[in-house]
């Protein structure tokens, strides 16, 4: 099925056009549509699948690219948000409900990355963001506690919303930028010297350097929302360019060239929650809205989430 959406482009600068990010799909396609809130699309090269999350009815779902269908992935999810993938295309999964950052390993089982920090139970992780040191940094809003509806309601133990990251060797979970209203979407710079975080309750995007020893700078302000009515800003991800495409609730997907310059937008039909790039070229761009999944294959090429450049669990898939 396939969304009529004649205006699927929004041009603000001509780099949006010479740099080919209006080429591809005119219209969006519809893959999936009955979800309370779908959230965390990520691209499963090994399965061929897209699994997201539908947050309100705590469950996971997955989209199969050979066949187009779409079945559970697991139920009684602990009311998930993001999932990306780690070094090794194991699903790591942020769970609102349980607290906690997950790992699916290859055999099913899962097992708790984090769910505390210094004694606390996390608020409800949102987001996470893999380095090519093994790293995991995650968002840590209060989304998940403030009612029952992507959640459980509970007392925040900590008293602040951050993000934090988790030692591949040790398992340490540690505080790396606090500051913030809500923390959501984070991705690193293709050279890793910089994490951009969306902060949905404040309205913008701020990116931090990032020192060798692991620790941020203090932040600056990378992109606004300021003077567009009812965007918020959630998910980012790269393409191989280094542009910025932000999932911006109420304003579509947002796509920023690397001087911070608002070059361009998709129209959704459906407030944006999160975006994904994925299929065997990377170039399908992948979006949760609302109650749907939906996707547009693109000129654009996207980066893979855990980084620039090809891991050697993904070499299988390079063309001959």
């Amino acid at each position: 099925m396939t969304t009529e959406s004649p205006a699927l482009y929004e041009m603000f600068d001509d780099r949006f056009r010479t740099g080919r990010c209006m080429n591809g799909d005119r219209d969006l396609e519809t893959l999936y549509t009955g979800c309370r809130w779908a959230e965390g699309p990520i691209y499963v090269p090994a399965w061929r699948q897209v699994v997201w999350s539908d947050i309100p009815n705590d469950r996971m779902l997955r989209w199969d690219e050979e066949t187009g269908a779409v079945s559970v992935f697991r139920r009684g999810a602990g009311h998930t948000n993001g999932n990306t993938l780690d070094l090794q295309g194991r699903l790591v999964t942020c769970e609102q409900g349980r607290r906690r950052v997950s790992r699916t390993e290859h055999d099913g089982t899962v097992t708790v990355l984090a769910d505390r920090w210094q004694g606390k139970r996390l608020n409800s992780p949102n987001d996470a963001a893999v380095k090519s040191d093994g790293s995991i940094w995650f968002s840590d809003p209060d989304f998940g506690i403030t009612s029952d509806y992507e959640g459980y309601r509970a007392q925040p133990e900590i008293g602040a919303n951050n993000v934090y990251r988790i030692d591949p060797d040790s398992g340490e979970v540690r505080l790396v930028a606090d500051g913030f209203r809500a923390p959501n979407g984070l991705v690193f710079s293709h050279d890793e010297r910089r994490l951009f975080v969306s902060d949905t309750g404040a309205g913008y995007v701020r990116v931090f350097d990032v020192r060798d020893d692991g620790t941020l700078s203090d932040g600056e302000v990378f992109a606004s929302t300021e003077g567009r009515e009812g965007a918020h800003f959630d998910n980012l991800r790269l393409d191989d360019d280094g542009r910025l495409w932000v999932a911006a609730m109420s304003d579509g997907v947002h796509c920023y060239d690397p001087d911070g310059t608002l070059l361009g937008k998709l129209h959704v039909p459906e407030d944006v929650a999160n975006i994904a790039w994925g299929g065997p070229q990377r170039n399908r761009l992948f979006i949760t809205a609302e109650t749907s999944l939906y996707s547009v294959v693109m000129a654009v090429t996207g980066t893979h989430p855990t980084g620039p450049g090809r891991r050697p669990w993904l070499d299988a898939e390079a063309p001959a």
